[in-house]
């Protein structure tokens, strides 16, 4: 099986770490009472935010981290990685086109987060890879289904933020907390993988298989 590239187990982890300390952060440095059930993630990286550059920092750090893993990860296959590298991609977009201060509507604000969100609910679908030494998060099946549950938070999240639901913060964190985590668990399964491979009884099963028998006398 292809290796996953060290950097991986780093950026895959630091991705959720950023987002969600990210938002715990900005959200408690703002002059006014700020609802994380009601509020979005972009209003804290909006024009008119206290200390946007805290949200606005962790967005360009998340984005980074997700290209990083997505290079690193290279038991996937490449459809899905470079899903998994447009998302990342379009988070940095979505930091770079902050909200005006009146939270009125952006519309490259818009396209850089449908394209991210879409993109990193997506990539494990397109990611799967076939054989018996497969990772499990790499499975087909886990993958399909991995990627149906986040395609899902999303949908409720843009539902909710159509129709101006009362919960469209919540359903927003819900659907980017998961998508920051799937690629660490995939990591992590790849890692486990190839440590149970690397090691001694895994080594030494391996050479009882493929050695052949000596010949009794």
């Amino acid at each position: 099986m292809t290796r996953v590239a060290w950097w991986g187990a780093v950026s895959s982890v630091a991705a959720p770490a950023l987002l969600i300390g990210g938002w715990t952060l900005a959200a408690s440095r703002q002059e006014t009472t700020f609802d994380s059930v009601t509020g979005t993630i972009s209003a804290l990286a909006g024009r008119g935010a206290d200390d946007r550059w805290l949200m606005t920092g962790a967005l360009l750090g998340v984005g980074l981290c997700h290209v990083a893993t997505a290079t690193a990860l290279r038991p996937a296959r490449r459809p899905g990685r470079w899903l998994l590298a447009v998302g990342g991609l379009a988070t940095i977009g979505v930091a770079l086109t902050p909200l005006p201060a009146d939270d009125s509507f952006s519309v490259g604000h818009a396209v850089a987060a449908t394209t991210a969100f879409v993109s990193l609910a997506a990539w494990p679908a397109l990611s799967s890879a076939g054989g018996v030494d497969a990772p499990w998060g790499l499975r087909p099946l886990v993958a399909r289904v991995a990627a149906a549950v986040l395609l899902a938070a999303v949908a409720w999240f843009f539902v909710a933020a159509v129709v101006d639901g009362p919960a469209v913060g919540g359903a927003e964190r819900v659907a980017a907390a998961a998508q920051s985590i799937w690629p660490a668990v995939v990591v992590f399964s790849a890692l486990a993988v190839q440590s149970s491979a690397a090691s001694p009884s895994g080594d030494a099963s391996s050479g009882r298989t493929g050695r052949a028998r000596r010949p009794q006398r």
